[in-house]
């Protein structure tokens, strides 16, 4: 298994994008063709893009076949389709990919059989059945798929990027602009309260910075822009963010039933020290209080921050072990590219 069609995201900032490339650093030969393209080109996409949101893309899929049906011929014959995220790809383009005859896997870091983005994976929910293994972080997600007809489904962690998200060499190599107390990296929705959780931290005196989309839109923003320090971060900037904060903070979104996020790895592989929920695979992944610091709500997450200021020795001491231990954990997206792809290679010789 030497060639692979790659379908998902080629935005050089996104994870699909990441996991891409770790493939190429694994020895892959990879041809790479963004899935959007299918339906960015067509005239009024950009107006009606909520509306397929919310039908699932079921409108869309006659394009994104014809795009899969001018796109495959022109391919050498790949070893195996890797479809990253798949929210476009219903049961008959899935049909269109089968007549390539090689192993389809679909890896999605989302949801996508959980309530917050309602109708959104509709398509790809109807066409679980047709891959050959369905890749997903939760547990709930592992249990959902194979109820609604998926052949295999493999649970993996969340991952960071050995590359992309590497610390500097040194913090003196930060811009000012991303040195901070205590960091939060993410965006504002609507339904997480994700501001009022911050709101609560600078009632209580932490300093806090924020970087990160549509903060603007919050009903506190009036409060909340004396701390907000710029827009979605990434590449360098963001790993300069991470590692110039003294904590970052790793909020969960509940909608998603998140135990652990991106954020929750890529923040100690690069070099921050992680504040983060109180949650079972937190647990799993962190020893508390030693590897990284955890809390039940705003009020602790505020105490746990004061302590930590106030203490650069066991800050550090947290920081460095916390690095040592996300490492130890083999979850870089080499180590779980490779994961899946061996779960591959064992149902094809099965």
């Amino acid at each position: 298994m030497n060639r692979i069609l790659y379908l998902g995201s080629t935005h050089p900032d996104s994870t699909s994008h990441h996991r891409a490339n770790a493939l190429v650093r694994l020895g892959y030969t990879l041809e790479m063709h963004n899935s959007w393209d299918s339906v960015t080109g067509q005239s009024g996409f950009r107006y009606l893009s909520p509306v397929h949101f919310r039908t699932g893309y079921r409108f869309v899929q006659y394009q994104v076949r014809r795009w899969l049906k001018q796109l495959l011929p022109t391919l050498q014959k790949p070893d195996l389709i890797w479809v990253d995220s798949g929210e476009l790809f219903g049961p008959s383009c899935l049909a269109e990919l089968r007549q390539v005859d090689c192993p389809m896997v679909l890896y999605n870091v989302d949801d996508p059989t959980g309530p917050r983005d309602g109708n959104r994976f509709a398509s790809l929910r109807r066409a679980l059945p047709l891959y050959d293994q369905v890749v997903v972080v939760r547990r709930e997600t592992e249990q959902e798929c194979l109820r609604l007809g998926a052949q295999r489904v493999l649970r993996v962690l969340r991952s960071y990027d050995e590359v992309a998200h590497f610390p500097f060499s040194s913090n003196a190599e930060l811009p000012d602009i991303f040195h901070s107390e205590v960091a939060f990296i993410g965006t504002w929705m609507r339904h997480e309260k994700r501001d009022e959780f911050l709101l609560h931290l600078i009632n209580q005196g932490v300093p806090i910075s924020i970087w990160g989309g549509r903060w603007d839109k919050s009903p506190h923003w009036s409060i909340l822009k004396n701390y907000y320090r710029g827009g979605a971060l990434g590449g360098r900037e963001y790993v300069a963010a991470v590692q110039g904060a003294k904590i970052c903070l790793g909020l969960l979104s509940k909608g998603n039933r998140d135990l652990h996020t991106q954020r929750s790895l890529e923040v100690p592989f690069a070099g921050g020290l992680l504040c983060a929920e109180r949650t079972s695979e937190h647990q799993e992944l962190y020893r508390e209080g030693t590897e990284a610091v955890f809390w039940s709500d705003a009020a602790e997450c505020a105490q746990v921050c004061h302590e930590l200021l106030s203490d650069e020795a066991r800050r550090e001491r947290i920081r460095l072990a916390g690095m040592r231990r996300v490492r130890a954990l083999n979850v870089g997206n080499e180590d779980i590219c490779r994961k899946i792809l061996g779960e591959i290679a064992v149902f094809q010789e099965a």
